[in-house]
């Protein structure tokens, strides 16, 4: 019985069609790859698992990655991901089973319900919330960013949706649930190390104007957040970082191929760690002296290993607001005097 995970992952490769059909059903197979959104089965294209290929290293059948995230591993992530499982004995009982392999207490694929509780605000808590979200697209998470003006949701595989997340207004008030926009919260690696909530009013109900949770605090993050940050697309030599998820979202709007990173508040995004790659990084401006003091710490970490660090300020109070009341065409005459002329032509949509 193999006992190692080189062995279970050599032998799901083998089979690499197979477990991808079984494990990430909403994709389908395109040449010597299987195509799907993410590990966890979202529909998309941005995740691509290699069909055929060696038994071992880089090229080996069933290696997998994720371009929207950077992440990236082999079938048994996608079996600890696809099923929600978070302990190596559960993934490798699953892998056996599929297998069919001798193994001493077969179990379906579901998540354990003998789990010890993750601590409250743990990294392990918000890899375990994300595991039980849904892709956004058709969920009143993406009905809510299209309100604030946001249609290009391309590369957007670390937003998700849960429809009835746990909201504790403080430690004396009753658990309530509310439909939230989740965000995985990544390093550099790509591994989540926390999550951000966005919580959302349900249809029919009376919300804010922009269609949060009639709520205190509709906006809650968890987890370890310091240097992390939610990422749309993989960065190279160019990035651009901000704090709001909204704000870098807006600016892909018109900068659609950009790689953009929210540290989701200023002290985390004067925080913000680098990739090796990066050569050039965009700051998207907020209006205030928080996000004007994570600004001028950003610059100085970015100007002593060498990165230009160039700012882009919005007009009006932030870029999404510059997306709602001035539009597409006057955002991207905005952020078209303010970029690197050679990113002009890399990065941003022209208007047809």
């Amino acid at each position: 019985m193999p006992n190692t995970a080189s062995d279970l992952a050599q032998r799901l490769g083998r089979q690499a069609e197979a477990v991808c059909r079984h494990y990430l059903s909403a994709g389908r197979r395109e040449g010597r790859y299987w195509l799907v959104g993410d590990a966890r089965n979202a529909t998309g294209r941005s995740m691509f698992v290699r069909l055929q290929g060696s038994e071992s290293g880089k090229g080996a059948a069933g290696k997998w990655t994720d371009a929207a995230t950077g992440e990236h591993g082999d079938l048994l992530d996608v079996i600890r991901e696809s099923c929600g499982l978070h302990s190596f004995k559960d993934v490798a009982d699953e892998a056996r089973r599929f297998l069919s392999l001798p193994h001493p207490e077969p179990t379906p694929c579901k998540r354990s319900s003998h789990q010890a509780a993750a601590p409250t605000g743990s990294p392990e808590a918000a890899r375990r919330l994300i595991a039980m979200s849904q892709p956004i697209t058709g969920t009143i998470a993406e009905t809510y960013l299209r309100k604030r003006g946001i249609t290009a949701l391309h590369a957007s595989g670390s937003l998700r949706f849960h429809p009835r997340c746990y909201y504790r207004p403080d430690e004396h008030a009753p658990t309530e649930t509310w439909p939230a926009m989740i965000a995985s919260v990544t390093d550099l690696g790509g591994r989540i190390t926390g999550a951000h909530r966005t919580y959302l009013a349900p249809p029919g109900m009376d919300s804010s104007a922009d269609g949060k949770a009639p709520i205190d605090t509709p906006r809650r993050a968890m987890g370890d957040l310091l240097g992390h940050a939610v990422r749309f697309g993989v960065a190279g030599e160019v990035m651009a970082a901000g704090e709001g998820i909204e704000t870098m979202l807006s600016l892909r709007q018109v900068l659609p191929t950009m790689p953009a990173a929210a540290a989701l508040s200023a002290a985390h995004l004067g925080a913000l760690l680098f990739p090796d790659t990066l050569r050039r990084l965009y700051i998207a401006r907020d209006d205030d002296p928080a996000g004007d003091g994570a600004m001028a710490t950003l610059i100085e970490r970015a100007h002593a290993v060498g990165i230009e660090a160039i700012v882009l300020s919005p007009s009006l109070e932030d870029f999404n607001e510059d997306l709602r009341i001035l539009g597409d065409d006057s955002l991207r005459a905005a952020l078209r005097v303010q970029i690197a002329a050679q990113d002009v032509a890399r990065f941003m949509q022209l208007a047809a």
